[in-house]
């Protein structure tokens, strides 16, 4: 309870200050140590720092934002109706025939299907139409410097922020994202840009932004670098006999129970299932009761894109609908040539 007062008289503190001087982050009292770090770890100039943290500006709406209950608290049964929509997959279908080559070519280089890579894309910006209109420095000033709860990680990534804008010959405050500093079609955080994002057509900048053919690299090898296996199953559905033991369920780590092993538990797999594949159990709340999958490790690899299960089952069906409905697509085309 005193740990928790403290957190929120700092953070009142920090939005005083806030209040006085929002548009000149350069005189934030945690700037100058920031800065220092610059200089020193990464050979920044501290005065060109200083001037562009200066046009760094405090956003209410970012907080307020990042205050506001996450999607992932819904169940199941409304969380995946915003993902799943009709319009979204029709875009998905058209999305895919409009950078067709672009998408073997990747999925073919880096070993990750092509329905998971438009899907991805689809959940986090619908291929492009929302990726986000805050400046990426205003949001991650805001979040680094007045947002205590999480000040440390987003002020390391205020810190890769000013690395990629260096290393990408990029402007960074011109760069725009979401309200937590996503940027691009994928919605990558820097410190993801700089691990990540591939220049796929060779220009010489990794450019996730405007261009689809980067984008798309880009999706694929965080994938691949993340271990998806092409054409390997992500989920099936799971029977379960008996009481479930809720310490096994949801978890979102690495898969380290075999099949087998889940199945002397009391959980089977609805469909055939190699029994030495690793699983986990996974519950998802219907409307009528909770209805259980198993999860392999490409749905872990979903989860080291965004943490939440709710999501990597979202990415996944949506990926299954689109493929399903350009499937669907491909077969008229082909019946109304013959």
């Amino acid at each position: 309870m005193k740990l928790r007062f403290w957190r929120f008289a700092v953070w009142g503190m920090c939005m005083s200050w806030a209040g006085q001087v929002a548009a000149d982050y350069s005189q934030h009292p945690e700037v100058p140590a920031f800065i220092d770090r610059m200089v020193k770890e990464y050979g920044f100039d501290a005065k060109s720092l200083r001037a562009q943290l200066a046009q760094a500006e405090q956003k209410q709406a970012i907080l307020d934002a990042i205050a506001r209950p996450a999607e992932k608290t819904k169940p199941w049964h409304e969380y995946r109706k915003i993902f799943l929509d009709q319009a979204r997959i029709d875009q998905g279908v058209e999305f895919w025939l409009d950078n067709a080559a672009t998408l073997k070519d990747v999925s073919e280089r880096y070993g990750v299907d092509e329905s998971i890579i438009v899907a991805i894309i689809g959940v986090e910006t619908r291929y492009g139409r929302h990726m986000g209109n805050y400046r990426v420095i205003d949001a991650l000033a805001t979040l680094g410097f007045d947002y205590p709860p999480r000040a440390t990680f987003f002020r390391g990534q205020l810190e890769q922020l000013f690395l990629l804008a260096r290393e990408q010959k990029q402007d960074p405050l011109n760069l725009k994202g979401s309200y937590a500093g996503a940027m691009g079609f994928g919605q990558f955080i820097p410190s993801s840009y700089r691990h990540f994002a591939r220049d796929h057509d060779g220009d010489g900048v990794a450019d996730i932004w405007t261009n689809k053919q980067d984008a798309i690299a880009s999706v694929a090898n965080y994938f691949k670098a993340h271990g998806w296996q092409t054409g390997q199953p992500v989920f099936v559905p799971a029977k379960v006999t008996g009481k479930v033991d809720e310490t096994m369920v949801n978890s979102v780590a690495r898969p380290e129970q075999s099949v087998a092993q889940l199945r002397k538990k009391g959980i089977e797999p609805a469909t055939a299932t190699d029994a030495e594949r690793l699983a986990t159990l996974l519950s998802y709340e219907q409307e009528q009761g909770p209805e259980y999958w198993l999860g392999f490790n490409n749905f872990y690899v979903i989860t080291r894109y965004n943490r939440s299960q709710l999501y990597a089952m979202a990415a996944w069906q949506l990926s299954e609908a689109i493929r399903e409905a350009k499937a669907a697509k491909d077969s008229a085309a082909k019946a109304g040539q013959s």
